[in-house]
């Protein structure tokens, strides 16, 4: 086959799944394949600026030593620069000390080598905001990610690259990270599926322990529910030195996709007691899934866990979000034998590692703790109820610009940035399995997700009711070709 523009556009409209297939299957090799992938970066990624690192000779050469039996051999895969490092290229999650000093890190990350041993080729790292702390995807060292649905907005953040490439079809999968809604409101911004796993369902290691309380997870930005199911099989688990690991599931991930989730009772909730205002094209979405669950079956009310809207949680989350920058400052300046100055990063990122710096230990294990009794006390919820409905956020994406902080007040607009996160932080903050599904597009044509979230441990239960609306419901798998910048 001759991989032409038109070629690598149809390649490149498969989600991971049907690519593993007919790379199987002989239709297409895996050459074809990561240069199909290759053409579209190269075509779409001018307008969106979602691959700040091209990877494309090391992706040709990686194709040779992929094992034709792994369960997604030759299909092409981006890493989100944050977390998930790979051996030999560069590291800079979003950070101008980083890319000025040109890092790059000598191994893989135990998750990067799972997704290796899957079969995925590296062709490519994309941007995310600098240490994965805001919502949006702007950092100044790479400049601002575009949403190939309306190129003038955002895609969210901070993986907001990965959610760009995937909804252009620069890929059919990226990997991606989530420690307040990083999965999840990209996903809804771009019209994909973003499941945010159980805390510790995937190894951080080696380098990471468990990021203050295990908040940050790991997983992938897909089109797909299938793609997502499958993917979990083959990165879950254990490594050595975990400090502790979700418990095995009973069955595959993958099982679930497509099998009857049974009638179950599910809560919903539009707007939360004193929380941010919710656009009304965004309860409209949730208004019609809502029917949509019931149509199908459901047993569906107005109900959410008590817990929810407790406004301290937000206050102990925030402790916890500036003592990650300020350990995350220190770290790199230990690593680099170089102290991090206050012009070496974002206005916003020095704010919280100042305001970081200030937090006693006492404090910290304060707010922890208070983190663990809200959940508990919003498990309550979950003896009666098998899944809680959801906005992912309270608004539509912003254009590019208006939620990036300003070097005045680098944490007013910080704060605005917090409310975009407010149905979706509470499940880091008690480690439950939460998954953005794609619920329609608003009448200027920007993508709406939902939130469904499960109990501890139900990533199943989460698959199996998101197969069941993704056919019941099904949505556009790519955005259109951006015509040019907005």
């Amino acid at each position: 086959m001759r991989v032409n523009s038109a070629t690598a556009y149809e390649l490149m409209r498969m989600d991971a799944t049907d690519q593993a297939s007919v790379v199987r299957n002989g239709e297409v090799s895996a050459e074809e394949l990561v240069e199909a992938s290759i053409l579209q970066i190269e075509k779409l990624n001018p307008a969106l600026n979602a691959v700040i690192h091209p990877m494309f000779e090391k992706a040709q050469d990686q194709i040779a030593t992929v094992h034709p039996g792994a369960p997604f051999a030759g299909v092409p895969f981006l890493v989100k620069d944050i977390l998930c490092h790979t051996a030999g290229d560069p590291y800079h999650l979003g950070m101008q000390f980083l890319r000025r000093l040109d890092h790059h890190e000598s191994s893989d990350s135990f998750l990067a080598a799972r997704f290796r041993a899957a079969g995925f080729v590296f062709v490519g790292k994309t941007n995310t905001s600098e240490l994965g702390l805001q919502v949006v995807t702007e950092p100044v060292a790479y400049g601002p990610t575009r949403n190939p649905w309306q190129p003038d907005h955002t895609p969210l953040g901070s993986s907001g690259g990965a959610a760009a490439a995937v909804a252009s079809g620069m890929a059919s999968v990226a990997h991606a990270t989530d420690g307040g809604g990083s999965i999840r409101l990209p996903a809804a911004a771009c019209g994909l599926v973003g499941l945010k796993p159980t805390r510790a369902r995937v190894s951080l290691g080696p380098g990471i322990g468990e990021v203050v309380g295990g908040v940050a997870v790991e997983h992938v930005l897909t089109r797909s529910v299938r793609d997502s199911a499958a993917i979990l099989d083959s990165t879950a688990g254990r490594m050595p030195g975990d400090p502790y690991s979700a418990p095995p599931p009973t069955d595959s991930f993958a099982s679930n996709v497509g099998k009857a989730p049974g009638r179950l009772r599910i809560g919903v909730i539009g707007r939360l007691p004193d929380g941010p205002e919710v656009d009304s094209e965004c309860l409209a979405a949730l208004e019609s899934t809502a029917k949509l669950l019931a149509g199908l079956g459901h047993e569906v009310e107005d109900s959410w866990p008590e817990g929810l809207a407790d406004q301290a949680v937000g206050d102990d989350f925030m402790v916890l979000w500036c003592v990650i920058a300020a350990a995350s400052l220190e770290g790199w300046s230990q690593t680099k034998g170089t102290k991090i100055r206050q012009q070496d990063v974002e206005p916003s990122t020095w704010a919280l590692a100042e305001r970081g710096h200030s937090i006693t230990a006492t404090a910290l294990v304060a707010a922890r703790e208070r983190l663990i009794v809200n959940g508990r006390k919003q498990a309550r919820w979950w003896e009666r109820f098998d899944i809680l409905v959801t906005p992912t956020m309270p608004q539509l994406p912003t254009r590019i610009g208006e939620l990036t902080p300003s070097t005045e007040d680098p944490l007013e607009n910080f704060a605005r940035q917090l409310t975009i996160a407010a149905y979706t932080a509470p499940f880091n903050s008690t480690g439950q399995p939460a998954l953005s599904i794609p619920a329609g597009r608003s009448a200027s044509g920007l993508p709406i997700g939902v939130q469904v979230v499960a109990d501890q441990y139900e990533e199943g239960s989460l698959i199996r009711l998101g197969s069941q609306l993704e056919q019941a419901r099904p949505w556009p798998t790519v955005a259109p070709e951006p015509s040019g910048r907005g």
